[in-house]
């Protein structure tokens, strides 16, 4: 689950939520409720553009991105008719990147996101914490993109902000040693991700305790972390633990823990519990799909693993329409050059390889090759999983030959 600390102070955002509660609780007394979309549609009309962006942001704490979306794109025109300062006109933009982000829209977020920092960069002095929590954002976007050398700038420049006014050890600093621990995972630097993970660990268990959400999310990344280096055991432990913990929070079935649910699936298949990760698995895509569409990453991911599980059963044409679907719904939300389609083009050459279908699996594996070393170093994990793919279909080439 992304995670962000927000830019409006506590007595706009206080007086923006109660202004919201204020005007549904008084729609709710006196509208029938047969004409209450019409009156609340009414009445959202004359709020002002903080008031909108606060009930934006109710809905964006439980993944209700639909609803929030014309909530915040109404405050972003609302600013803009009335020339807005560049504080409240940043503020718009950088709430809809971060909106644009959690729905996979990462070329929208991405416009979002710059133009909201060049604002911030306009209105406070140069070390501002604003700007680090943008840049955090921004950070976000560009990993989704696999553009890592400008996440990694951006998390640098974020983290050099917060240092120049706050102490090392400080706990405001705490999700900035995550970023930085999932940037340096998914570039396949295990040992100095876990580092900074446990050094988040550290200043988390100093204000919360061991059932928190906070500390939840963060066993979530560990078990991701130790999954990648194939200690399945200690991940299966600690997914486990975070999915407890989210649930209890958000409830059982909700969108918000199918990045868990991916996790514990990706875990019982690499174990042999394919059955187990079959059922994860589509807990995770109907989650996602009813709360965020069929066009979302994080569905995307979960038909590419789907795909690999039909064809471990022989369930081909299953398992061919599951990964070409997410090489599409990838190609269109993360592009055709991130690592994550680079993946999920591997997956699909897998398949056509079983099947035999060769000469459809080779092209899928050049371009799954040539996408990631352009983005990783040489020996990154990925790269590795992909060479053997190639040496696969070079095997079963010499086969059909024979």
């Amino acid at each position: 689950m992304k995670e962000r600390t927000f830019f409006l102070n506590r007595s706009k955002l206080k007086t923006a939520i109660i202004s919201t509660i204020i005007v549904y609780i008084l729609t709710a007394l006196v509208v029938p409720p047969q004409v209450l979309g019409a009156r609340a549609r009414k009445a959202r009309g004359s709020l002002s553009s903080s008031s909108l962006r606060g009930m934006a942001r109710i809905y964006m704490a439980t993944a209700d991105y639909a609803k929030a979306q014309p909530l915040d794109e109404q405050a972003l025109s609302i600013d803009r008719q009335k020339n807005a300062d560049n504080e409240e006109l940043g503020f718009c933009l950088i709430d809809l990147a971060y909106l644009y982000n959690c729905q996979g829209q990462l070329d929208s977020a991405l416009d979002m996101c710059t133009l909201g920092l060049k604002l911030q960069e306009k209105t406070y002095y140069q070390k501002h914490p604003y700007l680090a929590y943008t840049l955090r954002t921004l950070c976000d976007i560009y990993r989704g993109l696999g553009q890592y050398d400008k996440a990694s700038a951006a998390l640098d420049r974020a983290i050099d902000i917060m240092l120049d006014s706050h102490l090392p050890d400080d706990k405001a600093m705490t999700q900035f040693y995550i970023d930085r621990g999932i940037l340096l995972a998914a570039q396949g630097k295990y040992d100095q991700a876990e580092s900074f993970y446990t050094q988040a660990e550290e200043l988390i268990r100093q204000v919360y305790k061991d059932d928190h959400l906070y500390y939840g999310n963060l066993m979530l990344k560990q078990a991701q972390l130790y999954f990648s280096k194939g200690q399945y055991s200690r991940a299966d432990n600690l997914a486990g633990k975070a999915l407890e913990i989210q649930q209890r929070v958000y409830g059982k079935q909700h969108s918000l823990l199918a990045p868990t649910w991916l996790v514990l699936a990706n875990i019982a298949r690499a174990q042999g519990r394919y059955t187990q990760a079959e059922t994860l698995l589509k807990s995770a895509l109907d989650s996602v799909e009813q709360k965020q569409g069929q066009a979302h990453p994080v569905a995307a991911e979960a038909l590419s693993a789907l795909g690999m599980i039909y064809m471990v059963d022989g369930k081909y044409t299953e398992a061919e329409h599951a990964c070409t679907r997410a090489v599409e719904v990838l190609e269109a939300s993360v592009g055709p050059d991130s690592d994550q389609t680079a993946m999920a083009l591997n997956n699909l050459a897998i398949l056509y390889i079983q099947q035999g279908k060769l000469r459809q699996a080779k092209p899928l594996c050049d371009r799954a090759l040539a996408t990631l070393q352009n983005i990783f170093e040489k020996n990154h994990p990925n790269i590795i999983q992909v060479r053997k793919t190639i040496t696969q279909l070079q095997y079963r080439a010499i086969q059909v030959n024979l």
